[in-house]
């Protein structure tokens, strides 16, 4: 040991990875990698949960990554589902009334959340892990890489105490304003939007009409988001005008005048904060330096119109993690972590490209085009076919991977994530797809098998797809929901190579050979990833 002027100078013990942040996107990767086995450090600077609710909802494939670890049912119950979404006109009439669609993953299309217990919820399922260690009120000072791994320069911010750690990998999750992304010199694109908009979190002391509807006012005198979240609580967002005062609309006064405008009186709510923020539109310019990899609003930060801020932090720890456990463990080797950046950088663009058009609609400033918005889109609900499509909101791009680690040539499934639906086990037992996969590479296919040689001498397993109504059998789950086959049909193949994320890494139609797993492929015994629920 060594003294430093900052205090004790220590070394630890290495790990497999080293989590800097403990929000959304950290607390799930610990989780995650906790759940694969692996030596696992978060470090987070602060001493307790973030009190402010900054994300208000999630969505399906989100909560079937917390299924993952075993948590999306306890999750689920303190969420609020199945609530549809209204735009209002300047004189509260509904112009657009949307109702979220499932997309097949198997829980509610939309949740809304309020983030300080899902958080806590996700740190508790951490304490299950004996190989994840957690250290709050850590900093890390510095990184640097060398041919092993990474060395790590940690502050215990408590007691002044430095110690040094040692890590195969690094995920950076430690957000927009990451010291990581800046120590390691990656710029960090885009713009920030003029407006400002004072974010208020209450809690309901008793309920108005339409209080359990998400509903945006595109009023252009000033627009507003007027949020149910559960626990009892609901928020509210306002731009920041110009002529506004802005430290004087945080104030519980300029709140109720605020919030008044809707019928809301003082007896109904109890402001618990008002924070001002601004709209960010920003990059990573790459997400991975040597072994350090950004995630969440460390790599990119999108507005808050379709609810995808954490949603992308959790999608991008998802697909990471478990490439990070494939190649610390020998299964794949390390250029197969370049398909990270590959596969979520497109995705996540192209969620906050729809984010800002959705913001347009809603803060539409000039009357004349509001008018014809509202007009325009009441008129084109009242088309048959057409209303429906505008009613089913499916704002949230589907992640299809063109790029990263699929097989070639591709199929119309070849990077598409499988549905998820229940399914009857060879036990009997009614399960959810993913708990059946177990989280591993799998042969999925309809109708007798085709031999896969390559496959096969990896000692890849192979499940069949009964239809309907079919006896349990071993090697095999029956459709229960009837929708397996369906889409297996639908994309015109009866086998797919599934990654351990349910992702197809190739598929064939009946009587093909498959392409051959990825180059190097050699997988290793491991411990179960998944918890059934």
């Amino acid at each position: 040991m060594s003294q430093t002027r900052a205090g004790t100078e220590t070394e630890d013990s290495a790990y497999d990875v080293a989590v800097i942040g403990y929000g959304p996107t950290g607390v799930t990767a610990a989780n995650l990698l906790g759940a694969m086995g692996l030596r696992v450090v978060v470090l987070e600077r602060d001493a307790e949960i973030f009190t402010r609710a900054r994300a208000i909802s999630t969505d399906e494939e989100v909560v079937r990554i917390w299924q993952q670890i075993g948590l999306a049912e306890r999750l689920k119950r303190d969420m609020l589902t199945e609530r549809p979404v209204d735009f209002v006109d300047a004189d509260g009439r509904t112009f657009l009334s949307a109702v979220p669609t499932p997309r097949g993953h198997g829980h509610p299309p939309q949740m809304f959340i309020y983030q300080p217990a899902l958080e806590q919820v996700l740190r508790d399922g951490v304490d299950r892990y004996p190989n994840v260690k957690i250290l709050l009120r850590h900093e890390c000072l510095r990184l640097r890489q060398d041919a092993d791994g990474v060395e790590l320069t940690v502050v215990g911010t408590a007691d002044d105490s430095v110690h040094r750690l040692r890590a195969s990998y690094v995920i950076a999750a430690d957000g927009g304003s990451s010291l990581t992304r800046a120590q390691l010199n990656i710029g960090y694109e885009g713009r920030t939007y003029e407006d400002r908009w004072v974010v208020i979190d209450t809690k309901m002391l008793k309920p108005w009409p339409d209080h359990d509807k998400l509903r945006f006012h595109c009023d252009p005198a000033r627009p507003a988001v007027d949020c149910p979240t559960p626990l009892g609580h609901h928020r509210w967002e306002f731009p920041i005008l110009p002529g506004d005062d802005e430290k004087q609309l945080t104030t519980e006064e300029a709140v109720y005048r605020l919030v008044a405008r809707y019928g809301i009186s003082r007896d109904s709510i109890k402001v618990l904060r008002a924070t001002v923020y601004s709209h960010h539109v920003r990059f990573a310019t790459r997400f991975r330096m040597g072994r350090v990899f950004l995630a969440g609003d460390a790599a990119h930060a999108m507005p808050p119109w379709i609810g995808q801020g954490m949603a992308a932090g959790v999608r991008d720890v998802a697909n990471l993690c478990w490439k990070l456990d494939a190649v610390l463990r020998g299964e794949l080797p390390e250029t197969v972590l370049d398909s990270y950046e590959a596969e979520r950088k497109p995705h996540v663009k192209e969620v906050t490209n729809r984010a800002v058009f959705v913001g347009r609609i809603i803060t539409e400033r000039r009357l004349p085009v509001a008018r014809v918005r509202n007009g325009a889109v009441r008129a084109l609900d009242r088309i048959p076919g057409l209303g429906h499509r505008l009613q089913d909101s499916k704002w949230i791009p589907v992640a299809r991977y063109d790029a990263g680690l699929m097989a070639r040539p591709r199929t119309k499934a070849t990077g598409h994530q499988i549905p998820q639906p229940w399914v009857t086990g060879p036990d009997g037992e009614r399960v959810r797809l993913d708990d059946a996969l177990g989280g591993r590479w799998l042969l999925l296919h309809q109708g007798l098998p085709t031999t896969q040689p390559a496959w096969e001498r990896l000692g890849i397993e192979s499940l069949a797809v009964l239809p309907v109504g079919s006896r349990p059998a071993e090697g095999a789950v029956v459709d229960t929901d009837g929708v397996l086959l369906p889409w297996l049909t639908e994309h015109r193949v009866t086998t797919v190579a599934l990654r351990p994320d349910a992702y197809v890494y190739a598929a064939a139609p009946a009587g093909a050979q498959l392409p051959p797993p990825p180059s190097g492929f050699a997988p290793a015994p491991r411990p179960a990833t998944t918890t059934t629920q």
